[in-house]
C-alpha cells in the first residue's frame, strides 16, 4: 500500500499538471470568446448607435437658418418664429444660393436703414425739409433719400410690388418705408435689424398721399407732360404711378435719362400693383449691378421674398399646424391654386376639367383605375404600394377640392397611390384688407410654396408669389377664353420668376414698341399671357 502512494502522487501530480493546462486552455478560450462577444456586442451597439445618430442627424441636421447668409442673425428668434424656422419645413434644400454680392449688399443696406430710418436725426432732417417743400436743385444730394410704398390692391400684388420697390431701393440706395395703416403689420415681421421699415403714422404727407392719382400735379408722368420738372427745378417729393393703367409717360420712370433726374428727388411715393422688377434690367445703369446681385437671373423674387417676408407668429402658427396635419407625412406633395377670372366667378366644370386634364397629362396626379383593375385589387385584397400623395388646393371655391377628393375616394388610382386632397379655406369672396382673411391667404401662399410641384392659374399674382417663393417652376393653367377647357390645358414654365403683367410698350429713346427681347435676351414675354407681359428667364 505504501508503495502505491508515490505512484498515486505521481499520477495526481501528472493529472494536476494536465488539468492546469486544460483549465488554462478553457479559460483562454472563454476569455477569447468573451472578448469576441464583447467586440461583437460593441460593434452591434455602435451600429445601432451609428444608425440612431444618423437618424438623429437626419432629423437634427443643422438647418441653414440664415439661408446662405441671406438673413442676418441679429434678431431674437422668439419675436418672429418664421424668420429662422422656414427652412426647417422645406422638404428639400433650395438649389438657388444667394450671391456673395447680394449678401454684402443687404448687410450694407441694413446699416444704411439703421442710420436713416424712423427715429434718426437724418429722418427728422429729411421730413423737416419735406414740410418746407422748397425746390431742391443743389449739387449735393440729401444724406438720406426715401421711397414710400403705399399699400393697396390684393395680397399677391402687395407682396410682388413691395419686393420690386425694395429692389429699386437697393439699386438706388434709398430707404424703403412701408405704409402701415391697414393690416400689413398683422402679416409680416420687420425685416431689418435694429430699426423699422414702417412709415411713422405722423409722416407729414400722410393725409394727402393716399389720394394721389396719375392726374395729380406731383405725379411724375403729369409733370413730364406739363414740363414742370427739370434738372434746375427738383421737387421735394414725387408720386410714381406704376399701376396697370399707367401712361407711357409714367413708365418713363424706368429709363436711364429719367432716373438721372428722379435720383435727385429726396422723397418718392409709390402705390404700384404690378411686379415691375423685369423692367429694371432694361436700364443700363441697373443692369450691371443686377447681374452681380443675381447671377442666376430668375432668382430675383425668390431671394428677395425669402429675405423680406417673414409671417407673424399668428400666421406662422396656421402654416405649421396645417403642414404637420396634412402635408408632412406624404411621400410627395402637389399644390394646385385655382383663380377664376370671370365677371361671375365661382365653380365652373370646364375649369375643373382643365385642372384634371393638366395634372393627369403631366403625370402630377394618377389616372383612375379601370373597373377590371379595381375588381382585381379587391379580389386579391392587395394594393400596388400605397404611396401617399398629398394634394393641397387653394381657391375661393371649395367645390374644386371637393370634386377632386371625391374622384379619388370613389375610385382607386391606377398606380396604387393614395391621394389625399385638402383645402385650408374656401371663403368664396376675396376680402382684401380683412385681417383674418389676409392672414389665411398668406398662410396658404406659404403652404403652396412648401409643395414639391405646383399648378397655378395664369395671371394670378397669388400663384406667382407661391411658386417663386418656393423656388418652383410651375405648370401654368391657360386662361379659358370660353366655357370649354383649353387644349393644351397648361404649360410648364421655364422660369420661376413672376410676370410683369403690364410692362412699357416702348423703348426709352422714342423707339416705340421695341421688342425688349432684342435689348436683353433673358427678359421675354410670359408664357401665360398671349400678348404683353415680361418675365426674367435664365434659359435662352
Amino acid at each position: 500500500m505504501y508503495h502505491k502512494f508515490p505512484i498515486y502522487g505521481d499520477i495526481s501530480r501528472a493529472l494536476s499538471s494536465k488539468m492546469k493546462i486544460l483549465i488554462t486552455v478553457v479559460l483562454s478560450c472563454l476569455i477569447i470568446w468573451s472578448v469576441m462577444l464583447l467586440s461583437s456586442s460593441n460593434n452591434f451597439n455602435n451600429q445601432v448607435l451609428d444608425a440612431t445618430t444618423n437618424d438623429s442627424k437626419q432629423s437634427e441636421t443643422p438647418v441653414d437658418k440664415l439661408i446662405g447668409g441671406l438673413l442676418t442673425a441679429d434678431f431674437d428668434e422668439g419675436s418672429c418664429l418664421s424668420r429662422y424656422q422656414k427652412s426647417s419645413l422645406n422638404r428639400k434644400t433650395s438649389p438657388y444660393k444667394p450671391s456673395t454680392y447680394l449678401v454684402s449688399k443687404l448687410r450694407s443696406y441694413e446699416m444704411l436703414h439703421k442710420r436713416c430710418g424712423p427715429g434718426t436725426e437724418a429722418y427728422k432732417k429729411a421730413t423737416d425739409d419735406l414740410v418746407l417743400d422748397e425746390s431742391y436743385a443743389r449739387n449735393s444730394l440729401h444724406e438720406c433719400r426715401y421711397i414710400v410704398w403705399m399699400e393697396g390692391y390684393g395680397l399677391g400684388n402687395q407682396i410682388l410690388t413691395l419686393a420690386s420697390v425694395f429692389l429699386y431701393a437697393l439699386l438706388t440706395e434709398r430707404i424703403i418705408l412701408v405704409d402701415q395703416r391697414k393690416d400689413i403689420t398683422d402679416l409680416f415681421c420687420e425685416p431689418f435689424p435694429g430699426t423699422s421699415w414702417w412709415l411713422p403714422l405722423d409722416f407729414p404727407l400722410m393725409k394727402q398721399i393716399g389720394g394721389y392719382k396719375k392726374e395729380s400735379s406731383r405725379c411724375y408722368g403729369t409733370m413730364l407732360n406739363n414740363h414742370t420738372i427739370n434738372s434746375t427745378s427738383i421737387p421735394q417729393h414725387l408720386y410714381l404711378h406704376n399701376v396697370h393703367d399707367s401712361r407711357d409717360e409714367d413708365k418713363m420712370f424706368f429709363c436711364q435719362r429719367d432716373q438721372t433726374l428722379i435720383d435727385k428727388v429726396p422723397w418718392l411715393i409709390i402705390k404700384p400693383n404690378v411686379y415691375f422688377a423685369p423692367s429694371l434690367w432694361l436700364n443700363p445703369n441697373f443692369y450691371t449691378v443686377l447681374v452681380k446681385l443675381f447671377p442666376q437671373k430668375e432668382t430675383v423674387f425668390h431671394h428677395l421674398a425669402r429675405y423680406l417676408f417673414h409671417p407673424t407668429n399668428q400666421v406662422w402658427g396656421m402654416v405649421t399646424r396645417y403642414y404637420h396635419a396634412h402635408l408632412s407625412k406624404a411621400e410627395e406633395t402637389l399644390g394646385i391654386q385655382i383663380r377664376v377670372f370671370d365677371k361671375n366667378p365661382g365653380y365652373y366644370q370646364h375649369v375643373m376639367d382643365q385642372v384634371v386634364s393638366c395634372t393627369q397629362r403631366e403625370k402630377l396626379l394618377p389616372e383612375l383605375a379601370t373597373q377590371e383593375e379595381e375588381e382585381e385589387e379587391l379580389r386579391l385584397n392587395t394594393t400596388k404600394g400605397e404611396k401617399l400623395k398629398a394634394v393641397l388646393v387653394t381657391s375661393l371655391y371649395p367645390e374644386y377640392s371637393e370634386n377632386l377628393k371625391n374622384m379619388f375616394w370613389e375610385r382607386p388610382s391606377s398606380t396604387g397611390e393614395i391621394v389625399e386632397v385638402s383645402q385650408p379655406s374656401g371663403e368664396r369672396v376675396q376680402q382684401t384688407e380683412n385681417k383674418l382673411h389676409d392672414q389665411k391667404a398668406l398662410a396658404e401662399i406659404y403652404l403652396l410654396s412648401l409643395t414639391d410641384n405646383i399648378v397655378t392659374s395664369a395671371r394670378s399674382t397669388f400663384g406667382y408669389v407661391a411658386y417663386s417663393l418656393g423656388g418652383l417652376k410651375p405648370w401654368l393653367l391657360y386662361q379659358p377664353s370660353s366655357a370649354t377647357a383649353p387644349d393644351p390645358p397648361c404649360v410648364r414654365s421655364k422660369s420661376m420668376e413672376p410676370c410683369y403683367l403690364t410692362p412699357p410698350s416702348h423703348g426709352c429713346d422714342a423707339d416705340w414698341r421695341t421688342n425688349s427681347g432684342k435689348i436683353v435676351p433673358f427678359v421675354r414675354h410670359c408664357e401665360d399671357i398671349i400678348y404683353g407681359g415680361l418675365k426674367i428667364f435664365d434659359e435662352l
